[in-house]
């Protein structure tokens, strides 16, 4: 009988061992990575988040799972940003506003600061991670890669964007960025904030004149259908940010953060050929629908933009350092 009870006992904790192992497993497999960004299918934010996904889900093997809300699911910048506080979503992906969030972060809104992808790279290097990734985690903000949101051009209905006397009194929509608004004050412009997904209805009512934006959030907001004019400005260029929260990022296991870190990073290649891909292919698209094409004086806009250059050093403590660095960097071989 003692023998039989033991078995019994023996056969009810080994049943529990395994159902525990069982529950554990899927606990594991439930641990869900949610990525949100505000672009819409078709964009680059959707292509590299997507990718990115496709990448890092193999190598998680099922101890968790990045799942990703575009579209704003997840609501727009400032609320998805509100999550990663609170802890309902993990990761964002995002550009514009952070350096709304993080006042360094606004040198990438600094015109012609950034020559091409070569130049962004060693920006990335020798400024980003040592100098202005550090004051973003004392801002609560764990930047785990950064990838991209691309060169800005202008589109409006009033006229071609040649020099910066052309944006006189336009009402053009920004993101929200204090000093993207600066930067189009100095070129003559009345410039505006306003969210993306509001920003087709707002063009196609004239309550604006123009936006401004990279190939990419043009076409994927079908601003061709309500924009005559294309000016190829090149005015700024945006990195996207991969972007944690300082205090939740760490409650999740460590073997799977490093994956997801280290994966982030190694994306960052096909977010810049896939970005370089849709500049030309968007381009090709705009003037099929219809878009008036033309370049813009570059040097005169160079020379409009000395202003915010200034302002900017002056309120965001070791600008002139940032600002230099990233300048020298892009005459690098």
């Amino acid at each position: 009988m003692k023998t039989e009870k033991t078995l019994k006992a023996l056969t009810i904790l080994g049943a529990a061992a395994l159902l525990g192992a069982f529950t554990s497993q899927a606990v594991a497999a439930e641990l869900e990575i949610k990525l949100g960004h505000n672009g819409s299918p078709g964009s680059l934010f959707d292509a590299s988040a997507v990718e990115f996904a496709k990448m890092v889900n193999p190598k998680l093997a099922g101890k968790a799972k990045v799942v990703v809300y575009g579209s704003e699911q997840l609501g727009k910048d400032e609320e998805m940003l509100k999550k990663l506080r609170l802890g309902t979503a993990h990761l964002a992906l995002n550009s514009t506003i952070m350096a709304q969030m993080v006042d360094v972060i606004g040198l990438f809104e600094l015109p012609y600061l950034v020559r091409d992808r070569e130049h962004m790279k060693r920006i990335e290097k020798e400024v980003f991670w040592p100098m202005i990734a550090p004051i973003a985690e004392k801002k609560n903000f764990k930047i785990l890669a950064v990838w991209e949101n691309g060169f800005r051009h202008i589109t409006n209905n009033k006229q071609p964007i040649v020099k910066p006397a052309d944006l006189a009194g336009i009402k053009l929509r920004t993101p929200s960025s204090k000093w993207r608004v600066a930067m189009f004050k100095a070129y003559g412009a009345n410039p505006s904030p306003l969210p993306y997904g509001e920003v087709f209805v707002a063009l196609q009512t004239g309550t604006f004149d123009g936006q401004e934006n990279p190939f990419p959030q043009i076409v994927g907001g079908r601003f061709q259908d309500v924009q005559k004019y294309l000016s190829l400005t090149g005015h700024v260029y945006s990195p996207a940010f991969v972007v944690a929260d300082v205090q939740h990022w760490p409650k999740v296991p460590a073997d799977v953060r490093k994956i997801i870190e280290d994966t982030a990073k190694e994306a960052q290649a096909f977010v810049f050929k896939t970005s370089a891909k849709m500049d030309e292919d968007y381009l090709v698209e705009v003037k099929k629908a219809g878009m008036q094409v033309n370049e813009a004086d570059k040097d005169a806009f160079v020379e409009a933009s000395k202003s915010v250059y200034a302002d900017f050093a002056k309120v965001v403590p070791g600008a002139d350092e940032m600002i230099a660095k990233s300048l020298a960097v892009a005459k690098a071989k």
